[in-house]
């Protein structure tokens, strides 16, 4: 067996096997530019996602806070004041003789956007009760995720 030596290599070239391999920046600004026009076309859509996933959260809480303020009604002959509000439902209120709370499982929450509910009593519209959440701006009135949210 005879061994061939590749001699005829000059000092500045390197055999195909030496070569280092990377990425050009051209490359890597391409890719960059991709990922850049990707995020601006999905970010959009996944935003409004959350911003309706908020919406049907404090929807969910809304209706579980009138459902607890039935059992509040059927165990003491009415609502809770306007001035105790929605804490009823989680501490018994001092005038509530046959209270049989907590009405709530895991206390009394906020909004999705960390605000609190507001409870009035009688509520507007021939309503026994309003539960209002003034939505992502915290704010009267809005539209889309700012909208007040009631029952």
């Amino acid at each position: 067996m005879s061994y061939e030596c590749i001699e005829d290599v000059s000092p500045g070239m390197r055999p195909d096997s030496l070569r280092q391999s990377g990425f050009t920046l051209l490359e890597l600004l391409v890719v960059v530019a991709i990922i850049g026009l990707l995020a601006a076309f999905v970010g959009p859509r996944v935003f409004g996602h959350v911003s309706k996933s908020e919406v049907t959260a404090a929807r969910a809480q809304i209706e579980a806070f009138a459902r607890a303020l039935e059992a509040y009604r059927i165990d003491n002959g009415r609502f809770p004041d306007a001035g105790v509000g929605l804490k009823a439902l989680v501490e018994r209120p001092s005038d509530a003789q046959r209270w049989n709370g907590p009405y709530l499982q895991k206390g009394l929450p906020q909004d999705p956007w960390g605000n609190p509910y507001a409870f009035k009593a009688p509520g507007s519209g021939g309503r026994d009760f309003d539960i209002v959440s003034l939505g992502r701006d915290g704010a009267p009135g809005g539209v889309d995720a700012d909208a007040d949210l009631t029952n």
